[in-house]
């Protein structure tokens, strides 16, 4: 229909120019094909009827038109006031010669379409099914006691907001199961007073003996009440330790990202003071702390030193009687930092044993020295013993400063031995110091 359209107006431009019959002539035989022209109200040799023609004349468009075995396109040509009709006829023929090639180009294009949004539409789903895979094994793994698994959010918005979604949720599960077993630890803690407080008058209770002598029936039981008073209050206090031990080895195995590991040795024994500060002046025991008021970092957790800190003190609570004073005191140097604890009981009489004594394989932590140990040796410090100044116990917790390179060095040199350099006998007891002076 292209080539008609080409004819015909090769044609009617000769007609519009004014061309005279000759000239007309000539051009509807350069254009070559079927072509007529009608001059203005004249219809003859037509391949359509007389009022097609006319309409055609009428109008200010080419017409199309079928007739047998083909089309016939009508082109108005308007001069002055007459119109001529340029009549074309394109066969059947014609009309479909090239229309197989086109359909095979349309049928390529439409095959390299469906193919590439086959390949399209893999990418994607490879994808999104991947990314739902890792978010089902991340689920899993977490729903079997995995916390620490996280997920690379990706695929389409929706599951990468499902990821991101995900990983918030793991954080936050870490956090709300952290903070429950660092609660369950603090109770623990607290809970050692008011057993250190029953185990004290326990032991003021008369003998429990029931093997030497003889006793009226209401003495033996009552001798044996007050030994199963005693056993229990053992069996609770060694109760609370594992729990207290047992508690921070499952915060530090779960917890996704580690705990730093940094804190401030001062604010440490100042709170726990505060926390012991209550028992000490319901046995009318004096104390001081020494050298708290600066900040000295250590590397060690808060919640380690604390309970290492808890143990020691509650061991002068436990094994001195009451009334009797102590002194927890802090120093730092040579990148060591010495937290001591002195007191004015009777003493331990070999302290090497006494170290020993926490390796008890009876479930106990014993004197709790194996706590302050470990704490000190997660530093590359250590843990001594040694006769107080004050006439008892002097428990150093040797620990590396945070802020200095550590370097061996005497622990007498470290603690400075501040209570030798003062006349113990002159020695004034505050109820409550937090610092020299």
């Amino acid at each position: 229909m292209s080539a008609a359209e080409q004819r015909s107006a090769l044609v009617a431009g000769a007609i519009a120019a004014g061309a005279n019959k000759k000239t007309v002539d000539a051009a509807v035989a350069g254009a070559g094909g079927a072509l007529v022209v009608h001059p203005p109200e004249t219809v003859s040799n037509t391949r359509v009827g007389a009022d097609d023609i006319l309409d055609a004349a009428k109008g200010t468009e080419a017409l199309i038109i079928e007739a047998d075995d083909g089309l016939v396109r009508l082109e108005p040509v308007r001069v002055g006031e007459k119109t001529s009709v340029v009549e074309a006829f394109v066969t059947d023929e014609e009309l479909g010669a090239g229309t197989a090639r086109d359909w095979w180009i349309l049928l390529g294009i439409m095959l390299g379409l469906v193919l590439g949004s086959v390949i399209v539409v893999d990418r994607l789903a490879r994808g999104a099914v991947a990314s739902v895979r890792n978010l089902v094994h991340a689920a899993m793994a977490v729903g079997g006691g995995d916390l620490g698994v996280r997920i690379q959010p990706s695929g389409p918005r929706e599951l990468a907001e499902a990821g991101y979604a995900f990983n918030r949720m793991a954080d936050r599960l870490v956090t709300s199961r952290t903070s429950e077993r660092e609660l369950v630890a603090d109770l623990s803690h607290r809970l050692r007073t008011p057993l250190t407080v029953l185990r004290l008058d326990a032991e003021a209770l008369d003998p429990d003996d029931t093997h030497i002598g003889e006793f009226s029936a209401a003495e033996l039981d009552r001798r044996r009440g007050i030994r199963r008073i005693r056993q229990a209050i053992v069996t609770l206090e060694g109760e609370v330790d594992q729990l207290i031990n047992t508690t921070r080895q499952a915060v530090a195995a779960q917890v996704a990202a580690p705990e730093e590991g940094l804190c401030d040795a001062s604010e440490v024994v100042r709170d726990r003071m505060v926390f012991w500060s209550a028992l000490a002046g319901d046995q009318d025991r004096q104390y001081r702390v020494v050298g708290a008021h600066l900040r000295i970092p250590v590397p060690v957790a808060r919640a380690e030193l604390a309970a290492a800190l808890d143990a020691v003190l509650g061991n002068v609570f436990r094994y001195t009687p009451q009334g009797t004073a102590f002194e927890v005191g802090i120093s730092r140097r040579d990148g060591w930092v010495a937290v001591r604890v002195d007191d004015a009981g009777p003493g331990i009489d070999d302290p090497e044993k006494a170290l020993r004594r926490g390796e008890s394989d009876q479930g106990s932590t014993g004197l709790g020295l194996d706590i302050a140990r470990r704490a000190a040796q997660a530093t590359g410090g250590s843990v001594s013993l040694d006769r107080a100044a004050m006439g008892g116990a002097s428990v150093v917790m040797l620990l590396a400063d945070a802020e200095a390179a550590p370097k061996q060095v005497n622990r007498f040199g470290l603690v400075g031995r501040l209570a030798r350099e003062r006349d113990p006998v002159k020695r004034k007891w505050p109820h409550q110091r937090t610092e020299d002076g």
